[in-house]
């Protein structure tokens, strides 16, 4: 199955980077592909770089396959009340980007149950390098691998169980920007200790793109890892036990909780 027309409700910072993963990934060109936007600015802007862009949700809709909806949860049921009447169960593949709504609660507002995606990838989307987890509803075996293949090329795709959508959101949603911290992080560290601050950027981006690297391809847990550059009194076990002294897992994982909770407060 080949999604011929995505039409992408919504080209705000996550909306944008999904359009534009789609089309450097080659899944869509930018005449396929109908980005929808109400900021006047963003949306001159929108198209002065090529995109196919309106602010009329309906007319999106109609003339799409695969409707993608990338709006905060706010927004969302002012979204569903404007392309209800166009969605068509039998032609429509719906994806929901929303953090904390339900499939139910989208059903319910439609008032009809097409196949829809409840994704939730991060920004890393748009240079093909997401974490997209995916939970599915109403789909036929050919929807979903379609969907599948499409994530694939996008980044790692996973599918979850929707209950398990808010520590998703939490671990791969919210996770890049923990990431994006250490990195920081190492940065300020590696000025302090001599390097210019872009020479920092370089060695604290590559060493955390390595070490991911190192698991995907491996396979192997991260303290096996970690194993491997540590010796009896040597200089990194030093670092690393100084680190976990003041808290470094403990934040790590207390940070992840906190994001989590907030979201299951809002499921």
């Amino acid at each position: 199955m080949i999604f011929k027309r995505i039409a992408i409700l919504g080209a705000g910072n996550l909306g944008y980077s999904i359009a534009k993963g789609l089309v450097v990934s080659g899944v869509i060109d930018k005449q396929n592909l109908l980005l929808t936007e109400k900021n006047p600015k963003r949306l001159e802007a929108l198209i002065e770089e090529g995109f196919m862009a309106t602010e009329n949700n309906p007319e999106a809709v109609k003339n799409a396959d695969l409707v993608m909806l990338v709006v905060k949860p706010w927004q969302i049921d002012e979204i569903l009340v404007d392309i209800k009447d166009v969605v068509d169960v039998d032609s429509h593949v719906l994806v929901s980007y929303v953090t904390g709504i339900q499939s139910s609660h989208i059903y319910s507002a439609l008032g009809k149950q097409p196949a829809l995606f409840r994704v939730m990838p991060n920004t890393g989307i748009a240079i093909q390098e997401s974490m997209s987890c995916v939970s599915a509803f109403n789909h036929t075996p050919e929807q979903k691998e379609a969907m599948k293949e499409l994530f694939s090329k996008l980044g790692q795709v996973l599918f979850v169980p929707e209950e398990q959508m808010p520590a998703a959101t939490a671990l791969a949603g919210c996770g890049i920007a923990f990431a994006l911290r250490f990195i920081r992080a190492a940065i300020q560290g590696g000025v302090e200790i001599g390097f210019s601050a872009e020479d920092a950027k370089l060695i604290a981006a590559q060493i955390t793109k390595g070490a991911a690297e190192l698991i995907l391809t491996n396979n192997t847990h991260p303290e096996s890892e970690i194993d491997k550059v540590t010796t009896p009194k040597g200089i990194t076990i030093t670092g690393l036990n100084e680190m976990e002294h003041s808290g470094f897992s403990s934040s790590i994982i207390k940070g992840l909780l906190a994001s989590f909770n907030k979201i299951e407060k809002k499921e």
